[in-house]
C-alpha cells in the first residue's frame, strides 16, 4: 500500500479507516514474520539440538534458504507499507564491507549550484555516503606469449627466449584456469560437464574430456604435496580417523563399486596445541582393516575413532591408543529413544548430555585445566553412568536394542573414558566428521568417481582444500599460487613452505 503524503484526504472518517487498514496490514505482516521465524528456530533446533540426527544437513540448508527468502520478502513488503509513516530508523545488523574490495565511486550531485528557495550560491557542508555490493562477472581471457627472434649479422645465430614451462605440456590452461576448474569441482562441487556448460555460455567450447585432462595434469603436480601433508599429519601424536564410501565406476561390470576415502584429521585448537589443523584423505578400494594399518604404520599416539572394529588392529604394536567416541555411543540411545520412547534411553541421553555440559566449560582451556575439571566434574558422572548401565543390562531382553546399545558402550568403556586421563583427548570424533561432510556433498553432485584414479585425485584435492579451509586460506588463491610456483621450479626439498598453514603465514588473510 502506497500513500501520497502530499495529497491526503481531508475526511476524518476516511483517515481513521486508512490508519486502521495500515495497522491491520502491519499486524498481518508481523504475524507472518513471527511464524517464519518460529519455523527457522524449529529447524535449527532439529539440526543442532537433541534431534539433530533427524535432518540431513544439506536439506536443512535448502529449507533455511527458502524460509529466509520468504522472510525477506515479507519484511520488504512491510517496509513498503511503513514508509508512509515516520518510523525510527533500524540499526544495520550486517557487517561493513571489507576494505580490500575495490571501490567505484558514483557521485550524485544536485542539478543546480543555486538555491532552489532563494537563488543564493550553494556551498558544500558535507556528504552522505552509502555502499552497495556489486558483482563483476568472471571473464575469460587469452594470454598471448610472444618470443621475438634475433639473428646475429655476423654468424647468423638465432637467439630467442626459452618457452615458459606449462602446467600441462601443450595445454591451453594457465595455473589460474586450472585452479578455477579444481576449486569448482572439489570445493564448490560442480561436475566437469556443468563447468563445460558454463564456459560455453562465455563463448568458449571446452569438452568435458579436455577439462578432465586438465584435472589429471594438475593433480600430478599436487601429488607430492599431498604425500608431504600425510607425512606431516602422521608425525603428530593426536589424530581423528574415519572413513566414508564413494561410488567408483566399474566398467567391467557396467555399474559402480564402493570405494572408500579414509579421512584423518588433526585439530588441537580446543586445547591450544602447537600443530595447525589439517585433514588428509586417502583413497582405498575397500574397507579392510589393513588400510588404516598401512596408513598409520609410523603413527604413534592417540587416535580418536568410531566403533569400526578394524581399528582395534592398530593397537597390536602398542604404539597407538584408541579413544572412543561418545557421540556414536549417544546415537545408539538416541535412535532407541526416538523409535521406542523408552525411559532408560532418555535417561542415558540425559547423563551423556551432562558430560558434554562439563566439556563446554573447558573448551579452549589448557590440557592441565581440562584434565583437572574433568576429574572433578565429569568422572563422577562417568562412574555413575557405568554403574547404572551395568544394573540395567541384566534386566533387559538380551537381544533387545537397548541391551545392544548398553553392550556397545560397556565394551568400549576404556576408550570412552580415555579423556579422563589426558586433557588433550576429545569426547568425540566430530573433527573428522566435519571433514567428511564436503565429501558427502561432493558425492551427491559428482554421483561417482570414474575410476580408482579418480578416487585418488579426489583424495589429493580434498586434502589440500579442506586443510586450506581449516587454516582460513582461500582455496583458489592457494592452488593458483602453489601451482605457479611448482611450474616455475619450486624445489621439492622445500615442500613444507607450500603447506597451507605455511603459505598462509606468507599471505595473511585480508579483512
Amino acid at each position: 500500500m502506497q500513500l501520497d503524503l502530499d495529497n491526503l484526504p481531508s475526511d476524518t472518517a476516511l483517515l481513521h479507516r486508512l490508519v486502521r487498514d495500515i495497522a491491520s496490514v502491519i499486524a498481518h505482516r508481523n504475524s507472518e514474520i513471527q511464524r517464519l521465524q518460529a519455523i527457522i528456530k524449529q529447524l535449527r533446533r532439529a539440526q543442532f539440538g537433541r534431534r539433530s540426527e533427524r535432518l540431513d544437513a544439506d536439506q536443512l540448508a535448502l529449507g533455511l534458504e527458502d524460509l529466509d527468502i520468504d522472510l525477506s520478502a515479507v519484511e520488504a513488503d512491510q517496509a513498503s507499507v511503513e514508509t508512509s509513516a515516520p518510523t525510527q530508523k533500524l540499526q544495520p545488523k550486517r557487517k561493513p564491507l571489507p576494505d580490500h574490495l575495490p571501490r567505484e565511486e558514483v557521485v550524485l550531485n544536485v542539478d543546480s549550484e543555486g538555491c532552489a528557495c532563494c537563488g543564493g550560491a550553494l556551498h558544500a557542508v558535507g556528504e552522505s555516503v552509502s555502499e552497495m555490493l556489486d558483482w563483476v562477472p568472471a571473464q575469460l581471457r587469452v594470454v598471448r606469449i610472444c618470443r621475438p627472434k634475433y639473428a646475429c649479422r655476423s654468424c647468423g645465430t638465432i637467439t630467442q627466449a626459452p618457452a615458459p614451462e606449462r602446467p600441462i605440456a601443450g595445454g591451453l590452461a594457465t595455473p589460474a584456469m586450472l585452479a578455477q576448474v579444481l576449486v569448482s569441482k572439489y570445493c564448490d562441487h560442480t561436475p566437469l560437464y556443468r563447468q563445460a556448460q558454463i564456459f560455453a555460455r562465455h563463448g568458449v567450447e571446452l569438452e568435458r574430456s579436455t577439462l578432465a585432462g586438465w584435472v589429471g595434469g594438475a593433480c600430478w603436480w599436487f601429488a607430492a604435496l599431498h604425500d608431504r601433508l600425510c607425512e606431516h599429519m602422521f608425525a603428530s601424536d593426536h589424530l581423528f580417523a574415519d572413513d566414508t564410501p564413494i561410488p567408483v565406476l566399474d566398467p567391467g561390470r557396467g555399474r559402480t563399486k564402493t570405494g572408500r576415502l579414509w579421512v584423518y584429521a588433526r585439530d588441537q585448537r580446543n586445547w591450544g596445541g602447537p600443530e595447525p589443523p589439517a585433514a588428509v584423505y586417502v583413497f582405498a578400494p575397500d574397507r579392510k582393516a589393513e588400510r588404516p594399518v598401512a596408513h598409520l604404520a609410523h603413527f604413534k599416539g592417540v587416535l580418536h575413532v568410531d566403533g569400526y572394529a578394524g581399528f582395534e588392529r592398530l593397537t597390536d604394536a602398542g604404539n597407538i591408543t584408541l579413544a572412543a567416541c561418545w557421540a556414536h555411543t549417544r546415537r545408539k540411545f538416541y535412535e532407541i529413544a526416538q523409535a521406542e520412547d523408552t525411559p532408560n534411553a532418555h535417561e542415558a541421553l540425559r547423563r551423556i548430555a551432562s558430560l558434554y555440559a562439563v566439556e563446554a566449560q573447558v573448551r579452549g582451556q589448557s590440557p592441565a585445566h581440562r584434565l583437572a575439571t574433568r576429574r572433578a566434574l565429569a568422572k563422577p558422572i562417568v562412574d555413575s553412568l557405568r554403574l547404572w548401565l551395568e544394573v540395567q543390562l541384566p534386566q533387559l531382553p538380551g537381544r533387545g536394542n537397548l541391551a545392544e546399545a548398553i553392550r556397545y558402550a560397556l565394551s568400549r568403556w576404556d576408550g570412552l573414558t580415555r579423556f579422563l586421563h589426558d586433557g588433550r583427548i576429545e569426547l568425540d570424533t566430530n573433527s573428522v566428521e566435519r571433514a567428511i561432510r564436503p565429501v558427502a556433498l561432493g558425492r551427491k553432485n559428482h554421483l561417482f568417481a570414474g575410476s580408482d584414479g579418480g578416487g585418488e585425485r579426489w583424495a589429493i584435492l580434498c586434502s589440500l582444500i579442506e586443510t586450506c579451509k581449516l587454516n582460513e586460506v582461500e582455496p583458489y588463491a592457494y592452488l593458483r599460487d602453489v601451482l605457479q610456483r611448482m611450474v616455475d621450479g619450486h624445489p621439492i626439498s622445500r615442500l613444507d613452505e607450500l603447506l597451507p598453514w605455511a603459505w598462509n603465514a606468507q599471505h595473511p588473510v585480508k579483512t
